[in-house]
């Protein structure tokens, strides 16, 4: 059963399940306008891989890099399904990039590739709004990926068994479909993504991993409704704010 973390209408914050009739803890069952779904964890960062479908690259004008290309986003990135999410204002271009999220189950470090599945949680969506205009012209990317509410992800946190190896990922801006993949096009799979990221630093229970967008990015306007869809995880979707500059 998926797993969602929520306020109720009381304004508790609780962990509960996601059904086919809102979410249910405690004994109750919630419709889902009567509460705010939740990011499904509070991760200390998010580790984000770039350029991890061919296509993607190529539509970038990007080589395919030889091991994963990593980035980090604080947790001022993290936003929920449901939000209307404020993008920065006075940018040319800001692009939506759907993505399979990975939620880490317990603290790791050293872990290796055949083992990598044992400190997974689960699994989710995710978005990565990229700030091109600035991304472009810096390499470390603060200003083009880790701005507030850069990395929405949920609603919803599934065993990685119920999630196939070639399952779809799509991505939806208002009901169109900009993007659609399988998961099996990933360059670097996630066992190998969970190994290479924790020779480097220690993943905390509740941090996520954002495995990288397929082709199809496109700018974003003010208004527009982003949805991102895998086979076998609930639907994350979010609104865009873009401020007048």
């Amino acid at each position: 059963m998926p797993t969602v973390r929520f306020r109720d209408p009381a304004g508790s914050v609780r962990v509960g399940a996601w059904t086919d009739d809102g979410v249910s803890a405690a004994g109750a069952t919630y419709p889902l306008d009567a509460v705010t779904v939740l990011a499904p964890t509070e991760p200390t960062k998010l580790v984000c891989i770039g350029r991890n479908y061919a296509a993607h690259a190529d539509e970038l004008g990007n080589d395919v890099p030889e091991r994963p290309l990593l980035f980090l986003k604080p947790p001022n990135a993290v936003s929920h399904h449901g939000a209307t999410v404020t993008l920065p204002a006075g940018k040319e271009r800001i692009d939506q990039e759907g993505e399979l999220a990975v939620v880490i189950g317990r603290q790791c470090r050293h872990v290796a590739a055949e083992d990598a599945m044992d400190v997974v949680a689960g699994y989710t969506a995710a978005l990565d709004f990229s700030n091109r205009d600035d991304q472009n012209k810096e390499q470390n990317w603060v200003r083009g990926k880790a701005f507030d509410n850069a990395s929405p992800f949920g609603p919803a946190v599934v065993e990685a068994d119920a999630v196939a190896d070639d399952a779809t990922i799509e991505c939806r801006v208002n009901g169109e479909t900009c993007q659609s993949a399988s998961i099996a096009e990933l360059i670097f799979p996630v066992p190998e993504l969970v190994a290479e990221i924790t020779r480097y630093l220690t993943l905390e229970p509740g941090d996520v991993i954002l495995t990288g967008t397929p082709a199809g990015v496109a700018p974003l306007t003010d208004g527009d409704s982003v949805e991102v869809t895998i086979d076998g995880i609930p639907t994350l979707a979010v609104d865009v704010r873009i401020p007048a500059p």
